[in-house]
Parts: structure tokens; C-alpha cells; sequence
């Protein structure tokens, strides 16, 4: 069976959220120490200077959960794959593509000769066992260990109740080492994406004897953190400042041409604009009027990304939320245009639904185009009557004290402001807004401690089950508690489907059930405007994914 390529570099469109799709102190603000400032001044010297809008939260492959996250373990670490300028796989780890065999189940890869960790240990198939054991085990409490339930018996690793059952079921799970370089990985069902899901996060290795001597500090720290990618992390001021530095163990190193990258904590867009314009930085993210002045300038980039902002409201802290016709008033109240137009200003779009635009339908065709418009339109009038009628259904007269969580970014403060503007406005409410850095936002989120939050997701892949998987009963993001027995249904048929006509049907109707039922309120798809110095070369900004890929980056 031969490889399958499924991504386009027509595709246009990422975090987080970062992701969960896209941090503070006293010093956030401030300008770069001396070791941070060898910017636009350094000449040929192969240094790089970026600001960066999120301190990463643990860089442990099995629990990093969000972009800032992934974008630095990908520049530490790697996979046995990594996604090319194109989004197509190609070999890192891995000598070749992989053998697939005729039924697409099994996947056999052989690993380069030499490989070893940063620390100069040697790199072997087991190291990929390991990981995907670790990942999967309950213990781990891996927001991402869905995504690795893919091979043969994982379902069965996550459900394991005792070590005996745990211990029976890592010894069945579809990944085995046949010897030091050679990783055999079989599927539940055949996925056409699998290969360049290879790339992603949740399938680099892991050394076992390092992990284990970390215990629950495991990627807390820049001695805590172990890989073999192109970079190693010699330093991480928390909240300031992260440095990376050309790893020589690398099996890759002669092509990697960066020997520091420095990646200043900055969420203020004027901050990160005056350093760039002060030349202390190399690379600055900015918005709206920022732009204006660079228009037609090589120096501006934009990126459109496989990333929607949109809102969830936790239903068992607030039970009024359970009710269809109060989360449907307080999502029709936001006039997501204006959000765009007055907030963002980044040309980033109001979403018409949950799967942004350009992400494939899994059919050969754009989601958004087959689908159309999923969304409920803006209405104050309608959105006040339905509050009514909603909370005359729930047996209450008001609803209890709510307040919004999202990032304490400049954006992101100006978004809870505004929505919280909406809701006063056109409903009548108060919502307190509360910003929070990036990392404690995902605690609050993932530990379902919040009545309403402000988040974003990207594709992990491009493929609508990156987006609607997410939402099953029970699944490890669906924070809100939202059930509906016919969604799941549909998500899970289309997971064993092969015909991938009727398995985009099934996607397709699942799209309409989540925004017809308001489980989630899309706002917007995200687009990200730049600033990088023209001497910058070969820095690539994916579309989904890490925020930016250093490999191939220099400075002429």
C-alpha cells in the first residue's frame, strides 16, 4: 500500500492555543537581558531573537497539551517524521517512509544508524515503545493518549483498572521493537494520515531511564528536559526567557545552521514592537494598526492557521448551562464580526462554524466549503428572549455569578473585555472577566474550573476529527460535560468507517448537532501577522501544528 499524501500546501490555515487551539510576573514586559539581545545586530553570527507570547507548560512529550509546548519539544526533540516546509513528511528518525502492509494496519520503520539522545546515550526502537506505553498509561493522565489509542490494544491500555491488566495490555499493544532499529507499529483500523501523523508530538521517543529519575518534575525544568532533535534547552527562565542551542549529537546537525535561538516571554504587542524596532529582536508577532506601516514590506508575514477561538460553558458547575436555549443566548449575544473588526484586527475571520476554513473534509474536499455556515447568527433581540425562555426552563430567574477565563496576552484581555461587554449589553449580565497566564488558563480548563473560558484549538492533522473527536461523552477535552447520544454515534461510526465519502457525511452531520446544540461557540479562525527580519531565512510558520519550525532556519 503506498503512502498516501494528504496534506496540501494550499492549505492555509493552526494553537493556542494555542491551542488549548494558541503567563506572568513583574518582568514580562520588560526588555531582553544582554544574553537575549544579540538581534538584528549580530551580522553572519548564526543567532536568532524571537519574542514568543506563552511560557510553555511542562515539555514532557506524554502531557504537553499545548502549542507553545509542542513548538519547543519539536525544536528539542523529533519523531520518526517531521513535517516539511509543504506540511509533507519526510524521514528524521527514520531512515525511509515506512513499509505498509497491503490491509494498511501495519507500519514497519527502520530507525538511522548512530542515533543517540542529546546526551550522547544511545537512541533504539524501545525508546518508542516506552513512550507510547507511558503515554497511554492511566497513571500518566495524558490529555493527548486519545490520539495514541489509535494503535491495536491502546483502548485497552488506557482502560486498565490494575497493574496486571496494565502489564497484560502494554505487552499486547500494537508497537514493538523487533530489534535496536527497527519499530513495528500496528493499527486498530487503517488511517491514510498515519504516516504524517508520525510527526506529531505523541510519537517521539522517550528515554526511559531519564523520564523516570525526573518523577512528577519530568519537563519542569532545563535540566529536566531530554531530546534529539536539532536544539538543546540550556536555559529556561520561567516566565522570561528560553534558550536554545544547536545540538552537535544531532544525526542532522551539518544541516542545521542556527547555533541560538532566544526566545523572549513578551505578550504586549508594543513591547514586542519596540524591540524589534530597537533591533533587539529578530521576529515579533503584532496586530491591527501595527501592520499598517509594514504593508508591502517584505518584513511582514501573515499566517492563516488551522485555528478557531471559541468559547465553552462548563455545564455541572453551572446546570443552567445544560439547558440548549442558554448557551444558544449567550453565543448569539457575541457579535463575532465586530470581534474580528474591532478586537483582533489581524485578519483573522468570523467563524461560520467549528472546522475552520481550508481544513480537508477527509473526502478530498474543504470542510467549511461542503458544510457552509454552521453557526448561529448574531441577535441581541432573539438572544435575550431565549435567556428568558432558557432560564424559565431551568426554573430559575437569573443565572448565578459567572465569570470568563482566557490568556492574560495584550489579545487576549482585550477579547474577555469584549465579550464580557456583549453579554452586559445585549443580555443584560455581568460576567467577570479573568485573565490568566497560558499555563494556569489550561489547568483551570482542563480541571473543568470554570464557568465559561475563552480557547482556542488547532489541528493536530488535517483531517475534521482533529476538531470533532473531541467532543464525545466523556472525551478528555470535552471540559464542558456536553453529552449527546447521536453525536457519538456519528463520531464514532466515522472513526471505523472506510468509505470516506460516507465517513465525511457522518463529520458533516456531527458539525451541525454541535452548533445547533451551541455545545461549543465558535468566535473566530485565526490568522497571525508577523514581523521578521529580511535576514532571516528558511523559518517556517505551519499552518497547524508548532507555532514555527527552526530546522532549516539561518540568518545570511
Amino acid at each position: 500500500m503506498k503512502f498516501k499524501k494528504i496534506f496540501s500546501a494550499a492549505m492555509a490555515v493552526t494553537l493556542a492555543g494555542t491551542l488549548l487551539a494558541a503567563c506572568s510576573n513583574d518582568n514580562k514586559n520588560s526588555e531582553p537581558s544582554a544574553s537575549g539581545s544579540t538581534g538584528s545586530g549580530t551580522g553572519s553570527k548564526q543567532e536568532l531573537v524571537m519574542n514568543y507570547r506563552a511560557d510553555p507548560p511542562a515539555l514532557d512529550v506524554s502531557i504537553a497539551e499545548s502549542a507553545a509546548s509542542f513548538t519547543i519539544l519539536g525544536a528539542i526533540s523529533e519523531g520518526l517524521y517531521r513535517l516539511d516546509k509543504d506540511m509533507n513528511p519526510e524521514p528524521a528518525l527514520a531512515a525511509e517512509l515506512p513499509t505498509i502492509s497491503e490491509d494498511g494496519l501495519t507500519y514497519t520503520i527502520k530507525l538511522r544508524d548512530g542515533l543517540v539522545w542529546a546526551d550522547g546515550s544511545p537512541l533504539t526502537a524501545k525508546d518508542f515503545v516506552y513512550s507510547y506505553q507511558r503515554t497511554l498509561d492511566p497513571a500518566t493522565k495524558a490529555s493527548y493518549a486519545f490520539i495514541l489509542t489509535w494503535l491495536k490494544g491502546g483502548q485497552a491500555v488506557q482502560d486498565a483498572k490494575t497493574p496486571e491488566e496494565l502489564k497484560t495490555a502494554q505487552e499486547n499493544l500494537g508497537v514493538k521493537a523487533i530489534d535496536d532499529k527497527t519499530l513495528e507499529i500496528t493499527l486498530d483500523i487503517p488511517r491514510a494520515y498515519f504516516t504524517a501523523q508520525l510527526a506529531f508530538l505523541n510519537y517521539y521517543p522517550q528515554k526511559q531511564e531519564f523520564v523516570e529519575a525526573q518523577g512528577s518534575k519530568s519537563g519542569a525544568d532545563a535540566d529536566k528536559v531530554l531530546g534529539a532533535g536539532p536544539f538543546v534547552l540550556t536555559k529556561w527562565d520561567h516566565e522570561q526567557q528560553l534558550v536554545l542551542e544547536k545540538n552537535p549529537k544531532y544525526w542532522d546537525a551539518a544541516n542545521v545552521k542556527l547555533d541560538k535561538v532566544t526566545l523572549n516571554i513578551v505578550k504586549d504587542t508594543s513591547t514586542g514592537l519596540n524591540l524589534y524596532e530597537s533591533k533587539k529582536t529578530d521576529y515579533a508577532d503584532i496586530k491591527g494598526d501595527q501592520m499598517k506601516p509594514y504593508e508591502g514590506k517584505t518584513e511582514l508575514h501573515r499566517k492563516s492557521e488551522l485555528v478557531t477561538g471559541y468559547l465553552n460553558f462548563q455545564q455541572t458547575k453551572v446546570p443552567a448551562f445544560a439547558n440548549v436555549k442558554v448557551r444558544q443566548a449567550l453565543s448569539m449575544a457575541i457579535d463575532r464580526q465586530g470581534l474580528v473588526d474591532v478586537v483582533l484586527k489581524n485578519g483573522s475571520v468570523a467563524s461560520t462554524g467549528y472546522v475552520p476554513n481550508g481544513n480537508s473534509d477527509g473526502n478530498g474536499e474543504e470542510f467549511r466549503k461542503v458544510v457552509g455556515d454552521t453557526e448561529v447568527a448574531f441577535d441581541a433581540a432573539k438572544a435575550k428572549a431565549l435567556l428568558a425562555e432558557g432560564l424559565a426552563e431551568v426554573g430559575i430567574t437569573s443565572l448565578p455569578q459567572l465569570s470568563v477565563i482566557g490568556d492574560d496576552t495584550e489579545t487576549g484581555k482585550k477579547m474577555l473585555e469584549y465579550l464580557v461587554s456583549q453579554w452586559k449589553t445585549n443580555l443584560g449580565i455581568t460576567v467577570l472577566a479573568e485573565p490568566l497566564p497560558h499555563a494556569t488558563r489550561l489547568e483551570r480548563e482542563l480541571g473543568k474550573n470554570y464557568t465559561i473560558v475563552s480557547t482556542l484549538w488547532g489541528a493536530d492533522y488535517n483531517d475534521p476529527m482533529t476538531w470533532l473527536d473531541m467532543y464525545v461523552s466523556g472525551g478528555p477535552f470535552n471540559t464542558q460535560d456536553w453529552k449527546n447520544a447521536k453525536y457519538d454515534e456519528l463520531i464514532k461510526g466515522a472513526e471505523k468507517e472506510l468509505d470516506n465519502k460516507v465517513r465525511a457525511e457522518k463529520m458533516h452531520e456531527a458539525e451541525k448537532i454541535l452548533l445547533e446544540e451551541a455545545a461549543v461557540f465558535p468566535l473566530f479562525f485565526r490568522s497571525s501577522p508577523f514581523l521578521i527580519k529580511d535576514k532571516v531565512e528558511g523559518l517556517i510558520l505551519p499552518p497547524y501544528g508548532p507555532d514555527f519550525e527552526l530546522k532549516w532556519t539561518s540568518i545570511k
